[in-house]
């Protein structure tokens, strides 16, 4: 069971934006999401958007940070990667 987070690197909003993911399973991360008070609307077929303000609180709560390069290495492994061709619109 791991939590993967990666640097904020995304901007938008005013923001800077990171990923997090679950590398076993999505009731995994939605868990982890609900414990951390993530709204479920940054979720994003694979991952859930979060600022860059709630990083440090992430890896308090377990998240583990890890490069963007592992994150999607990692997301991919476990066959929870939605493709882009997938997304219908909806990825970045």
């Amino acid at each position: 069971m791991t939590v993967l987070v990666d640097p904020p690197l995304w901007p938008r909003h005013g923001t800077t934006w990171a990923h997090l993911v679950s590398d076993t399973s999505l009731d995994e991360l939605h868990a982890f999401a609900a414990r951390a008070g993530l709204p479920r609307r940054a979720f994003d077929l694979d991952h859930y958007d979060v600022p860059d303000e709630r990083l440090a609180e992430l890896v308090a709560l377990g998240a583990e940070p890890v490069s963007a390069g592992e994150l999607i290495r990692r997301l991919r492994a476990s066959g929870l990667r939605v493709p882009a061709r997938d997304r219908g619109g909806s990825g970045h």
